[in-house]
């Protein structure tokens, strides 16, 4: 898959993953990588600026597989933040898909 579309969503991906359930880092790469391909490193340093940025709260616990881990909880901006993502991202895929369709379908010419 193209660099610059995962780029693109995984943002949104995270905050989704995040909206009904708190995470920690491994297990947000784990489902995204479940659907596409991603370098762990590049979920843990958007998990930072995210933080940083108010839209997630972080508390640790303690593991039985090693070290604690620290879970990532949806502030209420993070909400507002990934319900205006939601927003925009279903008009621009139906804007691409419609341009797709037409581009691809379009038997006039």
């Amino acid at each position: 898959m193209n660099v610059q579309f995962k780029k693109g969503v995984l943002e949104l991906c995270v905050l989704v993953l995040t909206a009904h359930k708190d995470r920690y880092g491994y297990e947000l790469v784990h489902s995204i990588s479940e659907k596409f391909a991603i370098a762990e490193g590049t979920v843990y340093p958007l998990l930072r600026r995210l933080t940083l940025e108010g839209y997630f709260t972080t508390y640790l616990t303690e593991s039985t597989e090693g070290p604690p881990r620290k879970y990532y909880r949806l502030s209420q901006q993070g909400q507002t933040y990934m319900d205006s993502l939601v927003s925009d991202w279903s008009s621009f895929s139906e804007g691409v898909n419609q341009i797709i369709k037409e581009g691809l379908y379009d038997v006039k010419a």
